[in-house]
């Protein structure tokens, strides 16, 4: 089974896939001209408004960049990094940053879809996303590829957000405390349960308060170990950028790694990390308490720039300048093993941060997948997909690190296959929003 999901891995996540993410990251921000990039001021004192933002909507524009972040801020940041670096070598790193930047621009246009084109449930719950914007914004002829994203969407949260979560934080309680991987299972099952059961509102309220907590707190410990090296950041700079575009060579029990490996897997962890592309996020924003797409698509924004141009820039810089690459070690043990040697107890720390970012991830992505689900077969789903979402996190502890990665990863490529092809049939409209916006002209939107 290996071999077939590797075979399979291999074909999704090749050069058509990786230029197609690239490319239309690329020409949704020349499209835009590059304002994901010159209006993050802007955006960020959009943010600080958004608690008060008053309009259509269930949960704040803040909670929803919270909901969303707790989706993407997880395993991602520590385990994806190294994963990543082991795969494609310290130059997998910057080609994360490239997708980020490009990804801006992404995951932009799609929560202005999202905002634009959403819809409300049987229940009077707002839903929205790619299924939505697909069959509300573009010809009947392309219809089936919004059941196409609902099916790969309502599958591919197992994969990212519920097994690789639980397996990950199972693996590292045992390898540092001796917990047993079933414990591990069933004392997440129970608090991811305890939270999705409540719905959206819930899970907003508990990521507004956990997500700045988490990402503020790991953030600053980075920092204090990238400041206690500063002088080595400029040779670790130059080795993720030399190894982007010459390889790595093998040493110590590191492989080595070829340029295509650095792209390759630095564009899918990137994916992995910030969701950019993918059209998750914007399941969240549409519940947004909003009437302005622009505005939500620049909060939204700030998700893949904190996400990855900071967290993951973080976790890597420290994998880099420790010197731990060649230990063997891989996944969450090597950014573990990283922070070890920064400073004594740095590894309980990493363990404490990947069990909570675990956490936030499996709550966040239960709203994606329950939403992709609804477009599928109705509010009547509601209750047997959270079920079968809390019984598959404890199976998730028993399977093999590497067939779970690579399964997400063929999940996450399937499911942003058509998402990509709607933005880029789609960014006419955003390019044109946009300008109104910035112009002054209304393009609010009715609830």
């Amino acid at each position: 089974m290996f071999e077939w999901i590797t075979l399979i891995n291999s074909w999704a996540w090749g050069p058509p896939t990786l230029m197609l993410l690239l490319g239309t990251g690329f020409y949704l921000s020349v499209g835009l001209r590059f304002l994901t990039i010159r209006k993050i001021p802007f955006a960020l004192g959009k943010l600080l408004k958004g608690r008060k933002e008053k309009g259509a909507g269930d949960i704040s524009p803040f909670s929803a960049l919270m909901t969303s972040l707790s989706a993407t801020i997880g395993t991602g940041n520590i385990a994806g990094v190294a994963t990543a670096m082991v795969l494609g070598g310290p130059g997998a790193l910057f080609w994360m940053w490239i997708t980020a930047l490009l990804g801006m621009a992404t995951k932009y246009c799609e929560a202005v879809c999202a905002v634009r084109f959403r819809e409300r449930d049987t229940d009077g719950n707002f839903s929205g996303g790619p299924m939505y914007y697909i069959r509300n914004g573009l010809n009947k002829r392309w219809h089936w590829l919004g059941f196409v994203f609902a099916l790969f969407g309502s599958l591919a949260g197992f994969g990212i957000a519920n097994t690789v979560q639980s397996n990950a934080v199972s693996q590292v309680l045992n390898t540092e405390f001796s917990v047993p991987t079933w414990l591990t299972g069933g004392v997440l099952m129970l608090l991811v349960g305890t939270v999705i059961l409540g719905g959206v509102k819930r899970i907003a309220a508990v990521a507004e308060w956990l997500v700045p907590f988490m990402a503020i707190g790991y953030t600053l410990m980075g920092l204090s170990v990238l400041a206690m090296n500063l002088s080595a950041i400029p040779g670790a700079v130059v080795e993720i950028v030399n190894s982007a575009f010459t390889g790595s060579a093998a040493a110590g029990g590191f492989a080595g790694a070829s340029v295509w490996a650095a792209i390759r897997f630095g564009v899918a962890r990137g994916v992995f990390a910030n969701e950019a592309g993918l059209g998750s996020a914007p399941i969240a924003h549409a519940a947004a308490r909003t009437n302005q797409p622009v505005e939500q698509g620049m909060i939204a924004m700030l998700g893949t720039f904190i996400d990855t141009l900071v967290i993951c820039s973080i976790t890597g810089l420290v994998i880099v300048i420790t010197g731990v690459l060649p230990s063997g070690n891989n996944g969450a043990d090597l950014t573990a093993a990283a922070y070890a040697v920064a400073f004594p107890g740095g590894d309980m720390v990493v363990t404490f941060g990947l069990c909570v970012f675990a956490f936030t991830t499996m709550i966040g992505w239960s709203y994606y997948g329950e939403r992709c689900t609804v477009f599928l077969l109705g509010t009547k789903a509601i209750v047997p997909f959270r079920i079968l979402w809390v019984l598959a996190i404890p199976v998730g502890t028993q399977i093999e690190l590497n067939t779970i990665w690579l399964v997400a990863d063929t999940l996450n490529a399937f499911m942003a296959i058509p998402n990509l092809f709607a933005l880029l049939l789609l960014a006419p409209l955003v390019f044109s929003i946009s300008r109104d916006y910035f112009a002054g002209k209304d393009t609010s939107v009715d609830g």
